[in-house]
């Protein structure tokens, strides 16, 4: 099974979605969610699947069983950074225009 009925509660919780959230984003029935949480009934491998995507899709990542336990956690959010590139040349709009004297190739 690609998610446990835990790991959907537990990335639920981490996003602060209810099961109107999820079944929105998943196009899964809430009554469905519902069930599969409670343990009531197994959905098809194709509905686990999307609500999965939906999770993922929102910044979930799901971590798989290794000893410990499958688990849910954030992803970490990328932090606002400038990609610099020493051997490009950036020119910012106000230095447009050519200052140098004709001929000069400037």
């Amino acid at each position: 099974m690609c998610l446990s009925s835990a790991q959907c509660r537990a990335a639920r919780a981490l996003l602060a979605w209810s099961q109107d959230d999820l079944s929105s984003a998943s196009k899964v029935a809430k009554a469905t969610i519902a069930n599969f949480e409670a343990g009531k009934r197994s959905p098809y491998e194709r509905t686990l699947q999307d609500m999965k995507h939906a999770l993922e899709g929102a910044g979930v990542v799901f971590i798989p069983e290794n000893g410990g336990g499958a688990g849910v956690r954030l992803a970490k959010r990328a932090e606002a950074s400038i990609d610099t590139n020493e051997t490009e040349t950036v020119q910012y709009e106000e230095y447009l225009e050519n200052d140098a004297p004709p001929g000069a190739g400037g």
